[in-house]
C-alpha cells in the first residue's frame, strides 16, 4: 500500500510540473505568433520541452545529499521542468526574456547569463527560473521551470559539444576542450556579425525608420 501511495505521489508531482510546462509553452507560442501578427517577424525557431525522470530525480538529490522525496524535490530541484527555447539572434534572446518575465503570472526566480559570461569551456545560454501557478481542481500549485534561451549557433554548439564530451566523460583530452572553446569564440562571433547583418538588412528594407527615430 506504501509503495502504491508513493507512486501516486511521484506521479502527481510530476504532472503538477507537466502542467506548469505547458503554460509556458502556450505563453511563448502566443508571444511568437503575436509578434509574427504584429512585426512579420518570429524570434523564437524552436522550442523543446522536457520533464526529468523518476530516476534523474532520484540521482541528483542523491548527488546533493539528499533523502529522496517529493518534497525535497520540489524545494531542491529548479529544473525538474525545463523549456529550450531557440532564438534566431542573441537580442532575440533577451527580448523574450523581457517579455516572458513582465507577464503578471510570472515571478523570475534566478537568472544566469552564460551569454554574457560563458562558462570555461565556452557553453553560452541564458538560463532563466521561473514560477508560475498551476490553478488545479482544489488548489493553487506554485511550480518552478526553468527556461534556456539561446541562438541556433549556440545551440549547434551545445548539442555537438554534449555529443564529444559522453565519448570522453571526465578524459576529454585538453586539444579537445581548447578546440572547442574555440568554437565557442567562432559561434559567438558569427551570432554577432549575423546580428549586425540582420540590423543593415531592416535598414536598408526600411531607410526612413532611422529618421523617425531621430
Amino acid at each position: 500500500m506504501m509503495e502504491k501511495k508513493m507512486v501516486m505521489e511521484w506521479a502527481r508531482l510530476l504532472m503538477n510540473y507537466k502542467f506548469a510546462l505547458d503554460e509556458v509553452e502556450t505563453k511563448l507560442t502566443i508571444l511568437n505568433e503575436e509578434l509574427q501578427f504584429v512585426q512579420h517577424y518570429n524570434p523564437i525557431e524552436h522550442l523543446k520541452t522536457r520533464i526529468k525522470t523518476p530516476e534523474s530525480i532520484s540521482e541528483k538529490l542523491l548527488r546533493k545529499g539528499l533523502e529522496v522525496t517529493t518534497a525535497n524535490a520540489i524545494a531542491h530541484i529548479r529544473d525538474i521542468a525545463g523549456v529550450r527555447v531557440t532564438c534566431s539572434f542573441s537580442a532575440d534572446v533577451y527580448h523574450v526574456y523581457e517579455m516572458i518575465s513582465r507577464q503578471s503570472d510570472v515571478q523570475v526566480l534566478e537568472v544566469k547569463d552564460y551569454i554574457q559570461n560563458p562558462k570555461p569551456n565556452g557553453y553560452q545560454s541564458l538560463h532563466v527560473i521561473i514560477q508560475i501557478p498551476v490553478f488545479l481542481s482544489d488548489r493553487i500549485e506554485h511550480v518552478n521551470v526553468e527556461i534556456q534561451l539561446r541562438t541556433v549557433a549556440m545551440d549547434f554548439w551545445a548539442s555537438l559539444e554534449h555529443k564529444i564530451y559522453y565519448q570522453f566523460h571526465e578524459d576529454m583530452p585538453e586539444s579537445i576542450r581548447e578546440q572547442l572553446k574555440d568554437t565557442a569564440h567562432m559561434i559567438a562571433s558569427l551570432d554577432q556579425r549575423m546580428m549586425g547583418l540582420n540590423e543593415e538588412v531592416k535598414r536598408l528594407a526600411n531607410p526612413l525608420s532611422g529618421l523617425l527615430r531621430s
